[in-house]
């Protein structure tokens, strides 16, 4: 009996994580085919958080680290269409639809790929816990990818100053 116990015991835990691993691999299966950013090549996984799928009309998709880069990889393919564009919830890493994303922008807690932090929840109370915790201001995706490109210009300037006080090879 105590045998026949242990035996179910176990086969119970074994299904269970079994179900747990299958959750967690299709939870991850954009960062195994995208395991780095395409534009920065920056680990997707490390940035789960704030990582973006675009996927386009044409069954193409490219994986990023960031809203930054997933704007540039926007600004690149312009003439190409978006069957949809996720990004990672960063309390669960799940991936959402950006347009339906809650955003908070600025703060406290620097961004990725970006000195202004953009970020994505699945609900309104997440975004204002993060907003009480670190600051920033409630927005849509637009709003988002409108300050990834004004950013780019502020990154890109600073990143410029700095190399210039470099010694020249």
């Amino acid at each position: 009996m105590k045998k026949t116990f242990h035996t179910l015991t176990l086969s119970a835990l074994f299904l269970i994580v079994a179900i747990s691993s299958h959750g967690e691999e299709k939870k991850y299966e954009d960062i195994r085919k995208h395991k780095s950013c395409k534009l920065c090549g920056m680990s997707r996984e490390t940035y789960s958080y704030s990582r973006v799928l675009l996927v386009y009309n044409n069954g193409t998709s490219t994986g990023t680290c960031s809203i930054r880069c997933a704007a540039l990889d926007l600004a690149l393919n312009m003439g190409r269409r978006t069957d949809s564009i996720m990004v990672a919830d960063y309390n669960s890493r799940n991936l959402i639809d950006a347009e339906k994303a809650y955003w908070v922008i600025g703060g406290s807690k620097q961004g990725t790929m970006a000195t202004r932090g953009k970020w994505a929840f699945t609900g309104k109370d997440q975004a204002r816990r993060f907003m009480a915790k670190n600051g920033g201001a409630p927005g849509t995706f637009h709003d988002a990818l409108k300050a990834s490109f004004e950013d780019l210009y502020s990154d890109l300037k600073l990143f410029m100053e700095e190399s210039a006080k470099l010694p020249k090879d």
